[in-house]
């Protein structure tokens, strides 16, 4: 069956790309020794997540325990929640760890301390590791490596929890607006930590732990890093290719949309409003305009930069075309680059799994909306 037969819009994945992008994220891992723990936020798949450990992916990151939950359901039996888990889900937690390894971030000795008094109440035992502000400031504790190393060995000695490590995630690098402004962030990133670990007295420091998709190709060669966590690189999209981490032939995710209306010469409207595309903006070193890129036609790489879809509605995408002849009539379908992947995955019940144009599979969302 072609796609083209399907209704609009629907969310479309290369299979080629998506294994390409597999290969390639494992194989830097790989080259540097690193442990690969993709983040499956990003897709919110089961048989997605599979490929990453048929490959050699060492075990998925979560975001939320519902994520979590669906995942060890599924069969993963080594997942780390890269958030910071709140006591009031310990009964979820204890119930999963009946079935798979489980790891969890903490950045607060309170919260760490309930943790504690929860896990010796239950006779358990979790692995966690402190979550660093490596500059993103959003979770984390002060990088200083004295105070940091403080906190972490008052972690270490409380009962019922099994300190791994430090993690972190360098946000910020999206923020980045040049090639070597990126690569600072992930060389700061790596030596913080590294910092910190060799401040740490009497407590054994056996992960290092970063993510980010736009800085993992410089952070795979920083020295005493363990693992990467990058989540997006197994799509990719429109920020990335703005932030130098992929081409646009590298995007395996796109949206296939139909041309409702032409009301005007310069404008056209398709059926792919924010509940499909989602209203992120972009990012990048120069951040694209628009809620994403409409390419040249449905099998191109190349971007249509005559066209910028400027304004969503719930179900319009508002389309401004620079060149008025250009043909875009109601009927005629089109193929865009979303501005990011993991929110359109979680705008809809399942991906279209593609080989060109033509359906291989559908692969359900069975994490979609797991945000507890």
């Amino acid at each position: 069956m072609r796609v083209t037969e399907l209704p609009t819009p629907q969310v479309l994945v290369d299979a080629a790309r998506l294994d390409a992008n597999i290969e390639r994220m494992q194989a830097l891992a790989d080259a540097h020794g690193l442990r690969l723990r993709p983040h499956a936020k990003t897709h919110k798949n089961p048989a997605i997540a599979r490929r990453q450990i048929a490959r050699g992916a060492a075990g998925i990151c979560c975001a939320k325990v519902g994520e979590a939950e669906i995942f060890v359901a599924a069969g993963f039996d080594d997942v780390r929640l890269a958030y910071p888990v709140h006591p009031s889900n310990a009964s979820r937690l204890f119930t999963l760890l009946d079935r798979a390894r489980l790891s969890i971030i903490v950045d607060h000795l309170g919260v760490a301390e309930e943790w504690s008094r929860a896990l010796r109440a239950a006779g358990r035992a979790l692995d966690v590791l402190v979550k660093v502000d490596v500059g993103f400031h959003r979770c984390g504790i002060d990088p200083d490596p004295a105070r940091a190393a403080a906190f972490v060995d008052r972690v270490a000695g409380m009962p019922g929890l099994r300190l791994r490590g430090l993690l972190s995630h360098a946000g910020h690098g999206y923020l980045a607006r040049s090639e070597e402004e990126l690569e600072a962030i992930a060389r700061t990133e790596a030596e913080l930590l590294v910092a910190i670990a060799r401040a740490v007295c009497g407590t054994e420091i056996r992960e290092i732990s970063v993510g980010a998709t736009p800085t993992a190709r410089f952070s795979a060669g920083r020295p005493g890093l363990t693992e990467l966590r990058p989540g997006n690189y197994v799509f990719y999209d429109r920020s990335q290719v703005a932030l130098g981490a992929a081409r646009v032939a590298d995007c395996a995710l796109t949206v296939l949309a139909r041309v409702v209306s032409r009301p005007a010469p310069d404008r056209a409207v398709l059926d792919c409003g924010s509940k499909t595309l989602t209203s992120d903006a972009a990012r990048g070193f120069t951040p694209p305009p628009g809620f994403g890129a409409v390419l040249v036609d449905l099998e191109a790489d190349q971007v249509d930069e005559t066209l910028v879809v400027e304004r969503l509605s719930e179900e319009h995408a508002v389309v401004r075309l620079a060149d008025p002849g250009r043909r875009l009539e109601p009927g005629d379908l089109v193929r865009l680059v979303p501005n990011h992947a993991c929110v359109v995955v979680n705008l809809v019940d399942c991906l279209r799994l593609v080989d060109g144009l033509t359906l291989v599979d559908t692969l359900r969302v069975e994490a979609r909306g797991r945000i507890s």
